[in-house]
């Protein structure tokens, strides 16, 4: 087995500051953190996160960037944001472990979203001198002229969590910089060290200094900026109660807000599919998939009555399957969880929901031993059957390889148990019948919807939460527009 390499190690310690502003590290004055390799609870780093006073450097950084930003020929932003995209590719082995080693997630699973990220800057450079306005037919003929044109906010807030910060400082930063504006970057305290790499990165590829800037920490710090008078927008991915409260700041200040937060989404699966395929993908995408931590995971299996006995064993025989080790392992299949402390919160819910009776718990649950990292934050994989529609098990967010396992009867009570949560993120259709797809896919109250196969966030297509899944859009030409603001000029003559 491959444990982890002294190469991600030494490119985390040589991260001279938890800031990167103005092009320049800074040393860190805020609270000192120590970080720990989530698989094996060896210290990786202890230094001091960013500080206010480093926040509201980086703030007047990107204020003073983003007027040269926003004043360049687009051509050449788009050049620039194309050149940023191939020095990422250049770095994607470093960045990828980096990823690995900071949150455990699988190398594989590292490498596939730093190369994500590198297609969505791809596609956003594409955009910087392709943004138009209209000309809107008004009143009479020869009367006057109205048109539009649009106009980047100023200085974006991008706040982004810890459990595949490439890909999501990719869905933020890459617009925004496309539409003109700067960007100041706040990457979660458990996840530091991909995102300031980023940041040397974005120097490295020529951009102005002070365009996207760095800012390592907690809550605290997330906060920061959300207040500060030269913030013009916010875009925020992250827990439901964090994204209320960025919400309440904004509000204060009425300036706007991407938000994408928590999911509870729900994969159907009726009889006339290929029971097999739908069940691997199921146990993979609901309980392995960076160990069950992602908002739009399906952790809720829907199952139609007539395949269900069928279908819950080929679930629980591929999760058997699943091989937990370090991230750094060619073989592992599922990561530890980021830390302890997520560790002891998932078992807790666990026993919790067996404690209630929320459902039948028929595989893992509790803390798993790994004979070469016995100290690592693994958790069996875990299924429940005949988990309770209204339980909590079946209505909030584990964030943890959990997978909870229901039977439906027809297709109007599937929708209907599906839809029965405060989240709309994601819905999973699993039918070979192109009408009932269709349908379902209408039906469901969610954002995204994907259809017999994998979740997919291309760059060219929309994402977006519904309910308390939060609002705005992130991809696409729509995600560009949540970076850019209108202005109508009429004139008369």
């Amino acid at each position: 087995m491959t444990t982890t390499t002294i190469e991600p190690v030494t490119d985390a310690r040589a991260i001279a500051g938890a800031a990167h502003v103005d092009g320049q590290w800074c040393s860190g004055g805020g609270h000192q953190h120590t970080h720990v390799d989530p698989a094996t609870r060896e210290i990786i780093k202890t230094w001091g996160l960013a500080a206010p006073d480093d926040v509201d450097h980086a703030v007047t950084s990107a204020a003073r960037a983003q007027t040269e930003w926003a004043a360049l020929n687009p051509g050449a932003r788009r050049d620039l944001l194309l050149a940023l995209a191939e020095v990422i590719d250049d770095r994607a082995a470093p960045l990828a472990a980096l990823v690995s080693l900071e949150m455990g997630m699988p190398l594989k699973a590292s490498q596939a979203g730093v190369q994500a990220a590198v297609n969505w800057f791809r596609h956003y450079a594409g955009y910087a001198d392709k943004i138009e306005g209209a000309v809107p037919s008004i009143g009479q003929a020869g009367a006057g002229l109205d048109y539009t044109r649009y106009s980047p906010h100023g200085v974006i807030a991008a706040i982004i969590p810890w459990n595949g910060p490439v890909m999501a400082l990719a869905l933020k930063v890459a617009p925004a910089l496309a539409a003109g504006n700067a960007v100041v970057l706040k990457p979660s305290e458990l996840a530091p060290f991909s995102s300031l790499y980023f940041a040397t990165a974005v120097t490295a590829a020529g951009l102005p200094a002070g365009l996207v800037n760095v800012v390592a920490g907690g809550p605290d710090i997330g906060a920061r900026p959300c207040g500060h008078r030269h913030i013009a927008m916010i875009s925020f991915t992250g827990g439901e109660a964090a994204g209320r409260a960025v919400s309440q700041a904004a509000a204060a200040r009425h300036i706007p807000t991407v938000l994408e937060l928590g999911g509870k989404s729900a994969s159907l699966v009726f009889p006339d599919v290929n029971i097999e395929k739908a069940a691997k993908l199921a146990a993979i995408l609901g309980i392995a998939q960076n160990s069950g931590q992602g908002c739009f995971l399906p952790t809720r299996l829907l199952v139609h009555r007539a395949v269900y006995d069928a279908m819950l064993d080929k679930v629980v025989a591929a999760a058997q399957k699943f091989q937990l080790g370090s991230p750094f392992d060619p073989h592992t299949t599922m990561g530890p969880v980021v830390n302890a402390a997520a560790r002891d919160r998932i078992l807790a819910v666990i026993d919790a929901a067996r404690s209630r009776g929320d459902g039948r718990l028929i595989l893992g649950g509790a803390a798993a031993s790994h004979a070469e990292l016995p100290a690592g934050n693994f958790i069996e994989p875990t299924v429940f059957a005949d988990v309770d529609p209204a339980s909590p098990l079946a209505q909030e967010e584990v964030f943890g390889p959990v997978l909870s396992v229901l039977a439906f009867d027809d297709e109007s009570e599937a929708v209907r148990i599906a839809n029965h949560t405060r989240y709309g993120l994601a819905g999973y259709v699993w039918t070979s019948d192109l009408g009932r797809a269709h349908r379902i896919a209408e039906a469901l109250h969610a954002g995204y919807v994907s259809i017999n196969g994998m979740a997919a966030l291309p760059p060219e297509a929309p994402f977006s939460g519904w309910k308390a899944s939060g609002h705005g859009v992130e991809g696409g030409r729509r995600g560009l527009q949540e970076y850019l603001r209108v202005k109508n000029v009429h004139v008369q003559w």
